[in-house]
């Protein structure tokens, strides 16, 4: 069995430190922690990094430029319409956007075997574009990544383009979205031991 990562325990231990902080800080979503607790116990594995999925309403200066962005309302679960509307209702310049992004995991594995364990079952459970990220002697590390995702204009410079009954329907197939990963999220956490 070939060893890509050196100090594996080593940068385990620091990944862990980290992930006690941000708990600690309270800056890891809520339902994706026990997921994150049986994957770091166990030996070959370990995360970098996690989003459990959201959906979110954000005010940018054109597509694209997340440093100069401003979210107007997060959620990492199902949204009413009363909240992206009042998210919606912040806006005041640039562009205003509706989105939703599907789970993303950043694992550490052992070694190569590992790696395509985990990157086996994940796709095997719906997470379609997972991925090993990165090969080096400092890392090997798995992306965990869905499918689903929204990318949809509400507006510009403070007017909005969508009457409510659209919003009302995007909402909807948001809410879709969400159960769909959040679901294949819970399978992960269920099958993760079989590694």
């Amino acid at each position: 069995m070939f060893l890509y990562t050196k100090n594996f325990e080593e940068q385990k231990e620091k990944a862990m430190v980290g992930l006690r902080k941000a708990l600690e800080e309270d800056k890891v979503d809520h339902d994706i922690i026990p997921l994150l607790e049986k994957i770091n116990a166990l030996d070959n594995y370990f995360t970098t990094s996690s989003c459990s999925g959201r959906v979110s309403v954000m005010e940018m200066p054109y597509f694209g430029d997340k440093l100069n962005s401003a979210w107007l309302g997060k959620w990492h679960r199902e949204v009413t319409v009363e909240e992206v509307l009042g998210a919606i209702g912040k806006h005041k310049t640039g562009q205003l956007w509706f989105l939703v992004r599907s789970p993303i995991l950043h694992v550490a594995a052992r070694t190569m075997e590992d790696a395509v364990k985990l990157l086996n079952l994940s796709i095997g459970l719906g997470f379609k574009y997972s991925n090993i990220k990165s090969v080096s002697h400092k890392k090997l590390l798995v992306e965990i990544r869905s499918t689903e995702r929204m990318d949809v204009p509400l507006g510009e410079g403070g007017e909005l383009w969508a009457g409510e009954e659209y919003i009302e329907r995007i909402v909807n197939l948001a809410n879709a979205q969400v159960r769909r990963f959040k679901g294949k999220l819970k399978r992960l956490e269920e099958e993760i031991e079989r590694l």
